[in-house]
C-alpha cells in the first residue's frame, strides 16, 4: 500500500465532547466550592482542578458568580424531562405531584447540595452576587417548571389552579425550603438519610384538596 493510500493519523489528543468537557469544569468548580468555599473557587483555580485551560472555564462563564450560576443549573437540569411529564388523569394528581417533588429532593436535599446552601447562608465577600445566582438557577427555575407543569395540567382541565405560579411556591416551601433549613444547621441530615415520605404526602394532600375538580 502507497503512502498516498495510507489514512492520515490523527494528530495529538482527541478532542473532548463539549458536554464532557463542560461537565469538567462543573464538577471541579463543585468540589472546590464544598471543600475549600466560595472564595476558592476562581476561574483560574476551576482550570487548575479541570485540568484545562483558563480560557476553557471562560467559555462556560464569564465569572465566578456564573461559574456558581452553571453549577446550580446543571443540577436543575435533572428536572426538565419529570417537569414536561403530562397527567393523564385528574385521579393520578397526588401521585404525580409526589414523583416530581421526590425528584426535586433527591437533588436539592442531597448532601452535596445541603453542603453548598450552607456554604452560601455564610458570611463572605460577593454573597450577594452568589445568592443570586443560586436563586436564578436554583430556587427560581424550579418554581418555574413546577408552576409550567401545574399551568399545563389546568389548560388541558384536569385541574384547577388559578395561580399556578403561588402554587408551585407554597408545594416548594413545604417540601424543600424548610427540610433544607433544618438540614443546614445540622438539626436533620441530607437525603437518603431523612425520610421525608410522610412530610412530601400530607404537603401534596393538603394541595390537592383545592386543585382537584370538585
Amino acid at each position: 500500500m502507497s503512502s498516498q493510500d495510507q489514512a492520515p493519523r490523527s494528530r495529538g489528543r482527541p478532542a473532548v465532547p463539549e458536554q464532557e468537557l463542560r461537565q469538567q469544569v462543573l464538577d471541579a468548580a463543585t468540589e472546590l466550592l464544598l471543600n475549600q468555599g466560595y472564595q476558592a473557587a476562581t476561574m483560574a483555580a476551576v482550570a487548575q482542578r479541570a485540568g484545562v485551560a483558563k480560557k476553557t472555564v471562560y467559555r462556560f462563564a464569564d465569572n465566578s458568580e456564573q461559574l456558581l450560576g452553571a453549577v446550580i443549573h446543571g443540577w436543575t437540569d435533572d428536572f426538565v424531562a419529570p417537569m414536561q411529564a403530562p397527567l393523564t388523569d385528574a385521579a393520578d394528581l397526588p401521585q404525580a405531584l409526589e414523583a416530581l417533588l421526590n425528584t426535586v429532593a433527591a437533588k436539592v436535599l442531597s448532601r452535596e447540595a445541603v453542603g453548598l446552601f450552607r456554604l452560601l447562608v455564610g458570611d463572605f465577600p460577593g454573597k450577594e452576587r452568589a445568592l443570586e445566582q443560586y436563586a436564578e438557577h436554583g430556587v427560581r427555575r424550579c418554581a418555574a417548571m413546577l408552576a409550567g407543569w401545574l399551568e399545563q395540567q389546568a389548560a388541558r382541565g384536569l385541574i384547577r389552579c388559578p395561580d399556578p405560579m403561588q402554587t408551585a411556591e407554597l408545594l416548594l416551601a413545604l417540601t424543600i425550603a424548610e427540610p433544607l433549613r433544618q438540614m443546614a444547621l445540622g438539626l436533620t441530615p441530607p437525603l437518603p438519610d431523612s425520610d421525608l415520605g410522610a412530610r412530601t404526602r400530607a404537603a401534596v394532600a393538603l394541595c390537592c384538596a383545592g386543585l382537584l375538580p370538585r
